[in-house]
């Protein structure tokens, strides 16, 4: 498959815009917290929600509003997560009517997103007074929407790819947000994904449900699970490929295309978790399932234990197994192999359940780089998995005890 790495973020595909502006949620002016995604075309839409129990409102309104399966703008603000307010879908279906009344669409035809402070109203007139703005600022770079979606994020999130597609060249490309509050069932982020490819509501939903459980469900930052998440992708099928609606060759192609965005949006997640300064990669292979590796790579990456290890340079090969051992997954204690590894060497720490001798000074070397991979091989199947997290250190807890400031 030729899948080839390109310029353009959420505005590489044909037939989509982007802006992002200052509308006043956030004090600092400097800073945006309001972004607009608009697609030329109606486009098929598909979207996969946090299973937190708690749901913010913008995901019950975007619910209903695409349960036809098309949509044709996103509206998305940061500094408010519009959760847990009295009037909090009244608000965020005022932000689909006023974007769609002043785009001349269906408000039904709107994604709206919030992200920030959970249980503080938002003042649906602040918004309102940036759509004119908003709108003005449409264009075909997406920076400003991507860097309007951020919140504690300190870099800007974007990725796009090209892919052929039934004999024609489609894009895709995404923008996504997430730094904290960041565990798997859907980690704290915001995904916005654009496509012209061609498909069908039903096979991009199968597509994209089937990516989170090796993508979004795979990084985690601290353990938490928030109220807002939702990944949302559209696809204008402007490229003119014959339209997707089965398995196939086109629809492989698609959902690899789709995975490599993902994927790399992923490991940006991670490495820009809060307060983090090393990205925690744990691969596992030799499981009896996929379902097994999974449990075991990202029970690994949630540890606490172990991304303090990380943060700290220590080759603490124990608590890798640890959180092995209470992952759920099937595996056998006295055949499991652990390496860590960087761009500075690999160390054998652990083999068939028992320690080994190692140069802790190589360790050292090693856990010291900015990125680590955690290799651990349970050498019972042929079931594997990736997962991504980030070293916890004393900034995390500095961030998230003045967050509301």
């Amino acid at each position: 498959m030729d899948i080839k790495e390109i310029s353009g973020g959420i505005c590489a595909a044909e037939g989509f815009k982007a802006a992002g502006i200052h509308c006043g949620i956030k004090k600092d002016p400097e800073k945006k917290d309001l972004a607009l995604i608009l697609s030329e075309k109606k486009a098929s839409c598909a979207a996969v929600y946090t299973l937190n129990f708690v749901k913010g409102a913008p995901l019950i309104v975007t619910k209903a509003n695409i349960a036809d399966g098309y949509a044709k703008a996103i509206i998305c603000n940061s500094g408010n997560a519009n959760t847990c307010n009295a009037d909090g879908v009244k608000v965020a279906e005022g932000m689909c009517e006023d974007v769609a009344a002043a785009l001349g669409i269906s408000a039904g035809d709107v994604v709206v997103a919030s992200t920030g402070v959970i249980g503080k109203p938002l003042d649906i007139n602040v918004i309102k007074s940036g759509i004119p703005k908003l709108i003005k600022s449409l264009g075909r770079d997406g920076d400003g929407a991507a860097a309007a979606i951020m919140t504690t994020d300190i870099i800007k999130k974007e990725l796009a790819v090209s892919f052929k597609c039934g004999g024609k060249i489609c894009k895709l490309g995404g923008i996504a947000k997430g730094s904290g509050m960041i565990h798997p069932d859907m980690a704290t982020l915001l995904v916005f994904i654009t496509t012209d490819a061609a498909i069908s509501p039903n096979m991009l939903h199968i597509a994209l449900s089937e990516d989170v459980k090796t993508g979004f469900n795979m990084i985690s930052v601290d353990g938490d699970t928030s109220t807002n998440d939702m990944v949302v992708v559209l696809a204008n099928g402007m490229a003119s490929n014959p339209e997707i609606t089965a398995d196939g060759e086109d629809f492989e192609v698609f959902r690899a295309a789709l995975g490599k965005v993902t994927s790399e949006l992923c490991k940006l997640i991670a490495k820009d978790g809060e307060g983090a300064t090393k990205l925690i990669e744990c691969s596992v292979k030799g499981a009896l399932t996929d379902k097994d590796a999974r449990a075991v790579a990202r029970t690994v990456v949630s540890s606490p234990l172990v991304k303090t290890a990380v943060f700290g340079a220590d080759a603490n090969w124990g608590r890798v197994l640890c959180a092995a051992g209470y992952s759920g997954a099937d595996a056998d204690p006295f055949k499991i192999d652990v390496a860590f590894a960087s761009a500075a060497g690999t160390v054998e720490v652990c083999k068939s359940g028992f320690g080994l001798p190692f140069s802790e000074e190589d360790a050292k070397k090693t856990l010291s780089d900015n990125e680590i991979r955690i290799e651990i091989d349970l050498n019972s199947g042929k079931g594997s998995a990736r997962a991504y997290g980030c070293d916890l250190t004393y900034d995390y807890v500095r961030i998230n005890g003045d967050y509301r400031s």
